[in-house]
């Protein structure tokens, strides 16, 4: 599937020593007590903060869903965060993923997330449930937001299963804030669905728990045609959750703010295989027609850097030194679409492309 191109490029020795003089000066910021001080007036960003957390407590919050609470070793704050963000975690065996924030933004010391078991996973979760222990250390890089919670007069929420994650900070904050809210919250039973004794104590809205044994599949057309006329609507969950989300309400009510959040990258279409020559590491890789720019490099490439796979972060971005691109992001501005790509979406569309890698 891949191979190897003669010849290696290194960056001339300037270059290179500016890179790592950067690189040491974002690692001894990052893992100081300022670094969080700092953050305070940015904390939605495409560009993170990468540190090494500790596993303070480890907990089970419902069936096959384990509860992490993270904390510096130093004892120092961490970054700022605003309900719907998300770290990176980097796990021992090499394996990048990303975990909504599901604990308080008030509270600095300490990072909560919550992991729900996948036997037909690729192994993340398996890794996370069967291996890590109190006490372990994990280098995790942001907080990031891709799921901004705006203001609005009134919020409807809908979860399934583990999609509660980035909603539960937000239904506090609507009850601190005294918004009115309402919480559809799908899963299979109340035993598989984490954090109900956390949303029972919230005040000031609706929450709905509708688990599958109990009232059957839920029709979600009907559940979406319910929300009321200009809330913001925030939806969670497994695909057909969210693209019932989006097409009744943009059938019933254009007035309503519609925000979804996926944890999986979105499938290629229409997608054609092309070859990337990856100009530094002297490497080239073909990319088939059914798989991302980025599943292909990780291939012969895999500490290469990426987040949300899905065109919004912009951490895999890259330059392109040759080739005409397919961009299917929503970020890269328009003066950098000449020389730039997002790999996790974007395609070439020719044969070829040279990047910066």
């Amino acid at each position: 599937m891949s191979a190897v191109v003669t010849g290696s490029y290194r960056p001339p020795l300037p270059a290179r020593a500016v890179a790592g003089l950067l690189g040491a000066y974002k690692r001894a910021f990052a893992a100081e007590a300022i670094a969080g001080l700092l953050s305070r007036p940015n904390p939605v960003r495409r560009t993170g903060f990468e540190f090494q957390l500790r596993i303070d407590a480890r907990v089970v919050e419902a069936e096959d869903v384990i509860g992490l609470t993270l904390r510096s070793p130093s004892g120092a704050d961490l970054p700022s965060w605003i309900p719907g963000a998300h770290i990176d975690v980097f796990l021992p065996s090499g394996r990048q993923r990303q975990y909504s924030l599901t604990g308080d933004p008030f509270d600095r010391k300490t990072y909560r997330i919550a992991v729900r078991y996948l036997a037909d996973g690729d192994g993340g979760s398996r890794e996370m449930h069967d291996e890590l222990r109190e006490g372990d250390l994990l280098r995790i890089r942001g907080p990031r937001n891709a799921f901004t919670f705006v203001d609005a007069p009134e919020y409807l929420f809908v979860a399934g299963g583990i999609g509660i994650t980035p909603i539960l900070p937000m239904v506090a904050e609507c009850a601190r804030r005294g918004a009115p809210w309402r919480l559809i919250y799908l899963g299979r039973s109340r035993a598989s669905m984490p954090f109900l004794p956390r949303l029972e104590r919230c005040r000031g809205g609706r929450l709905e728990v509708r688990p599958d044994d109990e009232y059957g599949v839920p029709d979600l057309d009907a559940l979406m045609a319910e929300a009321p006329r200009g809330a913001a609507v925030y939806v969670c969950g497994p695909p057909p959750l969210m693209e019932s989300a989006r097409r009744v309400l943009s059938a019933t009510d254009p007035t309503a703010s519609v925000h979804t959040e996926r944890f999986s990258p979105l499938p290629v279409q229409d997608g054609a295989p092309f070859r990337i020559t990856l100009l530094r590491s002297g490497k080239a890789v073909d990319v088939g027609g059914d798989e991302s720019a980025l599943a292909a490099i990780l291939r012969v490439r895999p500490g290469t850097a990426f987040s949300c796979r899905q065109g919004f972060c912009g951490t895999c971005k890259t330059r392109v030194f040759a080739g005409e691109v397919d961009h299917r992001d929503r970020s890269l501005p328009e003066s950098e679409r000449d020389s730039a790509m997002l790999t996790c979406v974007s395609r070439a569309l020719g044969d070829d492309l040279v990047l910066d890698l």
